[in-house]
């Protein structure tokens, strides 16, 4: 039988909800599903280099969500309604997924968004174990997002 969310884990999944919300981290999150789609670290640099607002922009969003991530990890928010509500994270996984481990070698830190990666990948195994195929069908509409976002604008 699963388990109910605590009203502590309640309470905390709200707070994160609501740092969601922060105008700057929304215009961050924004910038980044519009604008990071990388296959190397190169590309990565290219498009978000460190001291560039896309850089900020793209370090605040893996930030939140590394963190989001650790207290689902430790325990302090209920698995089942953080994935239930909180789907994005994998997207943020699946963009940053093709580089970090260059990333990691590169800057000799193995922990970089290591909370993210293990949440994501136990919500590959939750999620297609209740829609199977959905992993699939948002992998592919993200292929189709880039290749639509990769095509000069017409007017």
């Amino acid at each position: 039988m699963e388990t109910k969310p605590t009203h502590e884990q309640a309470q905390l999944h709200l707070q994160i909800y609501e740092m969601r919300r922060e105008a700057r981290l929304r215009q961050a999150r924004d910038w980044f599903f519009r604008n990071y789609f990388v296959n190397t670290l190169d590309d990565a640099m290219r498009i978000a280099a460190p001291g560039t607002e896309a850089g900020a922009f793209v370090m605040m969003v893996f930030g939140y969500w590394d963190q989001a991530c650790a207290l689902l990890n430790y325990g302090l928010l209920h698995e089942d309604l953080f994935f239930e509500t909180s789907g994005e994270f994998f997207g943020v996984w699946e963009r940053v997924k093709p580089t970090i481990e260059e990333g990691r070698k590169r800057f000799a830190n193995r922990q970089f968004l290591a909370h993210l990666e293990k949440a994501a990948n136990r919500y590959e195994t939750w999620i297609e174990a209740r829609s199977p195929g959905h992993i699939a069908a948002m992998r592919e509409f993200s292929k189709q997002i880039s290749a639509q976002l990769a095509k000069p604008a017409t007017v």
